[in-house]
């Protein structure tokens, strides 16, 4: 068996990678990995927990489509710095966030733009993301599989 699957059942596994990022110094768990959106998300519920500044959000016009073919309305978005992993294994950078009032079970989501900033490589089966840091060392962040369910 593939060491990379120790801790998932990789029989019938169609799990979401789920994670756990630091977003303004607070842990946020619940954080989507997607690679077919194109945008970052941050939901409105959660921001409002982080000790950030009202006063940063930055008005956004345009509806955010491809929610159940609807189209949702954004508050505005917000630049943030966010830090994946945790110690001298960790990667941090600002993201530009689109802020969302709607009803989900994450806390975020983070699009492909991001991933390809990161450098991250994504296994679905193995529920793992991996990426650079910058002394070139490779991390590997585990998908929490309960979350994703």
């Amino acid at each position: 068996m593939d060491k990379d699957f120790k801790g998932i059942n990789p029989i019938n596994q169609d799990d979401l990678v789920v994670i756990s990022i630091i977003i303004a110094n607070f842990m946020v768990s619940k954080v989507l990995i997607d690679q077919g959106n194109s945008t970052d998300i941050l939901y409105w519920k959660t921001f409002q927990r982080l000790e950030v500044s009202p006063y940063t959000i930055h008005p956004h016009a345009s509806p955010l489509l491809g929610f159940a073919v609807e189209r949702v309305k954004n508050r505005g978005y917000v630049d943030v710095m966010t830090t994946f992993s945790q110690g001298k294994l960790s990667k941090s950078f600002t993201i530009r966030y689109l802020l969302v009032d709607a009803d989900t079970s994450y806390f975020s989501l983070i699009g492909k733009k991001t991933l390809n900033e990161l450098g991250a490589i994504v296994s679905m089966p193995h529920l793992k993301m991996k990426f650079p840091t910058l002394s070139g060392e490779i991390v590997t962040v585990k998908a929490n599989q309960k979350q994703a369910r």
